[in-house]
């Protein structure tokens, strides 16, 4: 089968984690990807896993995840002749991804224009916190800051009267580079059509804005907050979360109750509630949530999860468990659509990663082999650019290759 992306160069300057994992998903389509780092390598190489998830890994699982497939090359842009090495690559790449602030991408002459000088045909594109235009053009962002918190995620998930949550590391950024990946595809297929080069614009916070845009176009109505719900006294008591008797939790989601209403109080042995007229329809159960939740919790706590999976799902109910990690890893539903798959690394041996979050039909995607090394494609990828031994040695004096 043939990979989609067969034949496509990309040239990434960038580092963490929204640009580059958009960057390994076309490489997983079959993109040849080059990674620029500097002589440190990309910062999320050594960043401390331990902060998020404290554990003893002998692999860096993030960034592999985020750069697998990709090949690696040590270019210091801080000295002389580095930028002009990085536009000589990107004058035969079909796609230059970057997460630079437009003040970097001017001082080293890799902005859109310095590239599409050398390059008419390029994609360029770009990924930043809050874009390249406007006061915060900038402002570096992470996906908890631009993503999570500036969007309005964080404070619409708040409980009244409690901090805000915080979201876990990398799920802005892959959201992100979902976006960025679309924006890319669909260039590549206008250049097809036009001949011309195109630059894409993907931001942390226009995509944490998409990700909750029904409850903003709510507050673009009407000028105000969309209520904060308090899930001790919820619009809908059967779209909300109980505790069961072993301390787990579980989800119910009936966006549209009065089909499932009786269905629910069979479920949970309640079938007198049919008959109360203070649960006869939304309306009314709108008016003793608080009170009717207050059950439901009660009726909850008084089993295991594995008795209502039974019991839920046996009448035909919408809900899902809140699973621990280890246990979606374990989900017979993840294996029977290949959500997970094996990468060998030469060093680490096997490891169990995600796999390309789509399917192609018909086409050959997925992970191409593990992160590569820092550098460690350093002298192949300057051999294609046919440059001299002369030249190679004065990079190397510059300390342009580290």
């Amino acid at each position: 089968m043939t990979a989609p992306l067969d034949g496509v160069q990309v040239l990434e300057v960038a580092n963490w984690l929204a640009a580059p994992s958009a960057a390994a998903l076309l490489c997983d389509l079959g993109a040849d990807v080059i990674k620029v780092e500097p002589p440190s390598g990309d910062v999320f190489r050594h960043f401390d896993l331990a902060s998020i998830n404290p554990h003893d890994y002998d692999l860096n699982y993030a960034f592999e995840l985020d750069n697998r497939g990709k090949r690696s090359i040590v270019v210091s842009l801080d000295r002389p002749g580095g930028p002009e090495l990085v536009r000589r690559l990107a004058a035969q790449a079909d796609v230059f991804v970057t997460n630079l602030t437009p003040p970097r991408r001017q001082r080293y002459g890799l902005d859109d224009s310095a590239i599409r000088a050398v390059n008419p045909r390029t994609i360029y594109a770009s990924l930043t916190g809050y874009g390249t235009r406007g006061p915060d053009a900038a402002r570096a962002g992470f996906d908890y800051s631009a993503f999570w918190a500036r969007s309005g995620i964080m404070g619409a998930l708040a409980q009244p009267s409690s901090p805000p949550p915080l979201n876990r590391g990398g799920q802005g950024d892959h959201t992100t580079a979902l976006n960025l990946l679309a924006a890319i595809l669909a260039a590549l297929l206008l250049r097809e059509r036009t001949g011309e080069g195109q630059y894409v614009e993907v931001t942390l916070q226009a995509s944490g804005m998409w990700t909750i845009g029904a409850d903003l176009v709510a507050a673009a109505v009407s000028g105000k907050q969309p209520p904060r719900h308090d899930r001790t006294n919820p619009p809908n008591p059967i779209w909300n979360s109980y505790q069961t008797r072993d301390e787990r939790w579980l989800l119910l989601v009936m966006p549209q109750p009065e089909p499932y209403w009786g269905a629910f109080c069979e479920a949970i042995s309640e079938t007198d509630w049919t008959h109360d007229a203070r649960y006869d329809s939304l309306a009314v159960r709108r008016e003793h949530a608080a009170e009717l939740t207050s059950s439901i919790e009660r009726r909850f706590a008084q089993e295991d999860l594995a008795y209502w999976s039974k019991r839920l799902d046996q009448f035909g109910l919408i809900w899902a468990p809140a699973a621990d990690l280890p246990e979606v890893l374990a989900d017979p539903q993840v294996e029977a659509m290949g959500l997970l798959t094996t990468v060998e690394h030469p060093e680490a041996g096997p490891y169990q990663t995600l796999n390309t979050p789509f399917e192609v039909r018909g086409a050959s995607i997925g992970p191409r082999g593990p992160a590569p090394a820092l550098g460690a494609d350093t002298e192949s990828i300057l051999a294609e650019l046919r440059l001299s031994t002369a030249e190679v040695a004065e990079l190397a004096a510059n300390g342009v290759l580290g």
